[in-house]
């Protein structure tokens, strides 16, 4: 029970610290804000953290694995075989995720030169890492003939910036619903790749939705 009072508390801090983050700055937050926001007393933080450095990379790192949880579930999920359809449920995970989390993309995007050398290069390593996961993804649909790809380092760094988009636009209740946005911006990507039947495939991922 204490374990979990733990990293329930922990997980409030990072919750209410990104908000702060994303409404007045990094630099303009404090930690007595931070702890207020939390229900905390600024004392109590120090048992999550060691320094605001410290508490910026926990937020920028937990935000880079729980995408690739989210990713790799997404992958694992689909029962095809299809190297396209594996990569399309990829793609849908990250639009999605990204519109979900916008406030945590935008800290990762604007304050990584906040972070000490050390630990830039530590969110910088796990990006590589997720990176090279959706870049393996995009090699597989072309090894199989599905997806004529240019360099899949380029296509991966044009889905990660779409997704960047999406987070900096979208707003529950908006124009669209999210599940149109990720078939669309789905449809966009295979389109990217010329995978032949992406359309028919961005249509048949939103009816199973």
């Amino acid at each position: 029970m204490a374990g979990t009072t733990e990293r329930n508390s922990a997980q409030v801090i990072r919750d209410e610290a990104a908000k702060l983050f994303f409404e007045r700055g990094y630099d303009a937050t404090t930690l007595r804000q931070v702890a207020s926001a939390a229900g905390l007393k600024v004392g109590s933080l120090y048992n999550h953290i060691t320094s605001k450095e410290d508490l910026l990379q926990q937020i920028m790192g937990s935000v880079i694995d729980e995408l690739l949880e989210r990713v790799q579930a997404s992958v694992a999920a689909v029962t095809s075989g299809d190297p396209v359809d594996r990569l399309q449920a990829a793609l849908a995970g990250h639009i999605t995720f990204h519109a979900e989390r916008a406030q945590q993309v935008f800290i990762g995007n604007a304050e990584l030169r906040s972070l000490p050398e050390a630990a830039r290069d530590d969110v910088v390593k796990k990006r590589a890492e997720y990176e090279l996961f959706l870049a393996a993804l995009v090699d597989e649909a072309g090894e199989a003939g599905l997806a004529e790809v240019i360099d899949s380092k380029i296509h991966v760094y044009s889905f990660v910036a779409q997704a960047t988009h999406v987070a900096g636009w979208y707003r529950p209740g908006g124009r669209l619903e999210l599940s149109e946005i990720v078939r669309i911006y789905t449809r966009l990507a295979l389109r990217e790749l010329n995978v032949v039947d992406a359309d028919v495939r961005a249509l048949g991922a939103a009816v199973s939705q």
